[in-house]
């Protein structure tokens, strides 16, 4: 039967594929608009991809680090956003990259004073405290530091990151580590722009893909997305919901920022 699905267009996935998608307040990625409805730029991706393929989505807000819980026991299908980790591969299957935008270090103003960061490793021996997501991965740098203990000593879990952003304003957290164009909207977006700052420290590039659940979907559904997000690409609507977003135009080659 799965491999009769990889030979049949992607409208075979009609009738009764509802796929639910995680989403949670993470703009310009994901949000509520006035109207009460789940939007954003991979929120509108992921829609309109399944739409293409004869499919329905059934938003779900969660967090992060439970998102991840539910992907790996197949109740939710699809988390969007998500870098590529061994981990994570063991339960997720992952699309063609979706967006290319880096995760950096955010700092007080205070400490982009006290502290001359080069780089994650500079933090050992320190007594900086780094906000962390938990469950986030934020690239191989910080992966490679978790064994590491000095590193641990300096990080502080968190759930919430907007709420983290008031704790480094007030000065209880050093920084955080965020998408750079999630980083920007909602410091915007908080009043904090100018107490909390971007740093030069670029903690992953990679880009960003969409993970599906090895335990609800088969690889003959993630090759159909692919195809169907390489058709948004192609005739344009990928630039469009971008730039719609986004406080960037988007790069000549589709992904990310010019």
């Amino acid at each position: 039967m799965a491999l009769c699905a990889l030979a049949l267009p992607s409208a075979v996935w009609a009738g009764d594929c509802v796929k639910t998608v995680r989403w949670y307040d993470d703009a310009p990625y994901a949000f509520k608009g006035v109207d009460g409805e789940v939007q954003g730029f991979s929120s509108d991706l992921i829609r309109e991809a399944l739409v293409r393929m004869g499919c329905t989505t059934r938003f779900v807000e969660m967090p992060w680090a439970r998102a991840l819980v539910e992907l790996e026991a197949g109740r939710l299908d699809i988390l969007p956003g998500a870098l590529k980790t061994p981990e994570r591969e063991r339960f997720a299957y992952f699309s063609r990259p979706i967006n290319r935008s880096p995760n950096v270090l955010f700092v007080s103003k205070a400490a982009a004073e006290k502290y001359r960061l080069k780089n994650l490793t500079d933090m050992v021996g320190t007594d900086f405290r780094l906000g962390a997501q938990i469950g986030v991965a934020y690239g191989p740098e910080y992966v490679a530091l978790q064994s590491n203990p000095a590193f641990v000593e300096r990080l502080v879990p968190i759930t919430q990151r907007r709420s983290a952003w008031k704790m480094v304003e007030a000065g209880r957290l050093d920084g955080m580590i965020a998408d750079e164009v999630t980083g920007l909207v909602e410091l915007q977006q908080l009043g904090i722009s100018q107490s909390v700052v971007k740093t030069k420290v670029i903690v992953s590039s990679e880009s960003a893909m969409v993970a599906l659940s090895r335990q609800s979907l088969t690889r003959g559904f993630v090759d159909a997305l692919d195809r169907s997000l390489n058709g948004m690409l192609a005739d344009g609507r990928y630039k469009q919901l971008w730039e719609h977003y986004m406080p960037c135009p988007a790069a000549a080659e589709g992904l990310g920022c010019r």
